[in-house]
């Protein structure tokens, strides 16, 4: 993976900083994208660069914005160069029951965690497909194959993202391009965080109680998942060893989809 260039959105935190992380590591130059404090951000960026000795830039784009998703993958490729990997793993969250669901939210939940990732993709297909190599990993959750109460968008978005992952691999499958998604269990991300305390709220149960019995009491694990273990993950499926694996929806999950 020397010298690939990727993208990873909501890579400021969570998830995607594991994997902007992991990548670097790996010999990817990466742009990092997400919310944060300017000078944080910067901080970031010259601590990945100099543990990893790759070029580390950062684009602020609000991805409930397709034109700046597309600004934001031009700008990636003119920084870096043409674009190897995509990382699509921004997401946001709103709980709430459906009678009562702010219909802003719903637009925001699918701007985000839904279309962000096919703006994305259709910005950088066209010059994968010309050097006939890529790889696009979008982040879903096992909320992509279950469902659950009061967080129909997000259930619905995540749906759709291993949709899109499922419809993009078939198209581009013949040059040489993957395209996958990775669906993780309960992650101590700042949104679980804040879900939690979304659901303490929605159900009147302390926090710790919405934990253990909400967001592990179904993975046989009883642990949530380390972010590095989504990123290792997420890495294995953008190297030349997983060039075979196309289409799929892996779960990193503790066993929750296992039921």
């Amino acid at each position: 993976m020397q010298a690939r260039n990727a993208v990873v959105t909501g890579s400021t935190s969570g998830i995607g900083l594991a994997t902007a992380r992991e990548l670097a590591k790996r010999g990817c130059h990466v742009m990092l994208n997400g919310f944060g404090d300017p000078p944080e951000v910067d901080r970031l960026c010259a601590e990945i660069a100099a543990q990893s000795g790759t070029k580390i830039v950062y684009s602020g784009a609000d991805l409930s914005k397709p034109e700046q998703v597309r600004t934001m993958m031009a700008e990636a490729a003119e920084a870096l160069g043409p674009i190897d990997i995509v990382v699509n793993n921004a997401g946001v969250q709103h709980v709430a029951a459906l009678h009562e669901f702010p219909e802003d939210k719903w637009d925001l939940l699918l701007a985000v965690n839904l279309s962000a990732a096919f703006h994305a993709i259709k910005a950088v297909l066209p010059s994968m497909r010309e050097r006939r190599w890529g790889r696009i990993v979008n982040t879903a959750s096992v909320l992509g194959m279950v469902g659950a109460p009061h967080k129909p968008a997000y259930v619905a978005a995540k749906h759709g993202v291993i949709g899109l992952t499922k419809a993009v691999a078939i198209e581009v499958a013949e040059h040489g391009i993957t395209c996958n998604a990775v669906c993780p269990g309960t992650v101590m991300t700042p949104i679980i965080e804040k879900q939690i305390a979304q659901q303490a709220q929605v159900t009147g149960l302390p926090q710790d109680q919405v934990l253990k019995a909400v967001f592990l009491g179904k993975m046989p694990t009883g642990r949530p998942v380390p972010a590095e273990e989504i990123a290792a993950t997420i890495a294995f499926l953008c190297s030349e060893a997983a060039a075979s694996i196309t289409g799929a929806a892996i779960a990193v999950d503790g066993g929750y989809t296992a039921h």
